[in-house]
């Protein structure tokens, strides 16, 4: 079945940095497209970043320019890299990809952007 496992989250001061990643299994990783997704408390889940199975990537205005999105099909992972953080950064960020007509979610990892 498919699983995604999210990792990398964490408590990081204002401008700082993160990598976020993602293990996929149970799926043909490379053919298909992959998304960060991210849920602030008391909001709704936002899409923040996809690369699809070719390489493009595409990103939400308000992490344009100081995130990247990439992937590692050898190893099945998908990454954020999450730069100049903000305090309204913080959230549960999430994982997903749409396979077989239906979306994939994983557990989700913490970033919390705080002094």
């Amino acid at each position: 079945q498919v699983q995604l496992v999210e990792s990398g989250g964490g408590l990081v001061q204002p401008g700082g940095s993160l990598r976020l990643s993602c293990a996929a299994s149970g799926f043909i990783f490379r053919r298909y497209a992959m998304s960060w997704y991210r849920q602030a408390p008391g909001k709704q889940r936002e899409l923040v970043a996809t690369v699809t199975n070719s390489g493009s990537t595409n990103y939400a205005d308000f992490v344009k320019g100081r995130s990247t999105i990439s992937r590692d099909n050898a190893n099945n992972t998908v990454y954020l890299h999450l730069n100049s953080l903000k305090p309204e950064d913080t959230a549960v960020y999430y994982c997903n990809t749409y396979y077989q007509f239906k979306d994939y979610w994983g557990q989700g990892t913490q970033v919390t952007v705080s002094s």
